[in-house]
């Protein structure tokens, strides 16, 4: 059974830490984890993953998850290679491995506006499509015009903004569990030095407010209608709070930080604490924003 995936002429690693690959710098180990570099290569790996009935996840920069220590089971598939960006006109497209903040690079440019908020965000295309990130009052979903997508048993669709029933933190690619190969994204015309001040100034407030210096998964909460995260783990007296190498960021509340030898479980267990304490103390529930995946 593994062999026949292994037979695949893609780059394939088995039994590998993703560790390696996570903002957090920790995760588990992926069973097979796969490099694929054109889309055929990609329906290569679905199709036979599917004919193995192997589950398969997708990663983009890993940046707002967590992986858990056991790791992931099955096909793990990463998209780096997919990393072409082209601007024609008012329109950018992506590929879904390529980094948001190169692709507001290339907006800006080519002087064209409306990805100012994503200068900062470190996910990749196919990461902020999935979750629809969003920062300083912005959000993809403004300015996504469609997307190229390969279904679970291999086919090619594209989908149309207005179909992505975009949400807060949300995207039907979570439902259909395909992988986004490709993002297009309607802009308008700008001035470019109006357009880089911009970027400039959100991504100065960004390295101010946030600890940037450390890994970590970005923002671990949904902000609580009617609340801010922050001040609420604050106010709980949770700020500078460690489990094992996971500490409540000293710099942004909503930010848990590894201090440098941090497990998942120790993420995990730090969050699972100021949830009750805040639940206990506000009685305001906390959802997650990062994504946990994988196995104890």
């Amino acid at each position: 059974m593994t062999n026949d995936l292994l037979t695949l002429p893609i780059k394939i690693k088995t039994n590998e830490p993703l560790s390696r690959y996570t903002y957090t710098k920790t995760g588990g180990p992926a069973d097979y984890l796969a490099f694929p570099t054109t889309r055929q290569e990609l329906k290569d790996l679905l199709v036979r993953a599917r004919k193995q009935k192997m589950p398969v996840t997708t990663l983009g920069n890993s940046s707002n998850l967590i992986i858990k220590d056991g790791g992931i089971r099955g096909l793990v598939i990463m998209l780096p290679q997919f990393n072409k960006i082209e601007v024609k006109q008012q329109q950018i497209t992506a590929e879904a491995g390529a980094a948001i903040i190169a692709v507001t690079k290339a907006a800006s440019k080519a002087s064209l506006t409306g990805l100012e908020f994503a200068a900062g965000i470190p996910g990749s295309v196919g990461g902020a499509i999935f979750m629809n990130a969003g920062a300083y009052g912005g959000e993809i979903a403004n300015v996504v015009s469609s997307i190229d997508e390969i279904l679970p048993d291999g086919r090619e669709v594209q989908i149309s903004g207005s179909d992505l029933h975009f949400g807060y933190r949300h995207s039907v690619v979570q439902e259909n569990h395909g992988i986004v190969v490709a993002a297009t994204f309607n802009l308008q015309a700008g001035q470019q030095p109006q357009i880089q001040n911009k970027m400039d100034e959100l991504n100065a407030l960004r390295r101010s407010k946030q600890p940037l210096e450390y890994p970590s998964c970005g923002s671990v909460f949904k902000r609580p209608q009617g609340h801010f995260t922050g001040p609420l783990i604050i106010k709980a007296g949770l700020q500078g709070k460690s489990i094992g190498g996971a500490q409540v960021s000293n710099k942004h509340a909503g930010f848990i930080i590894n201090t440098g030898n941090a497990t998942a479980t120790d993420y995990l267990q730090l969050i699972q604490l100021i949830q009750k304490t805040v639940k206990e103390k506000f009685a305001v529930q906390l959802e997650t924003e990062v994504r946990i995946i994988g196995e104890d």
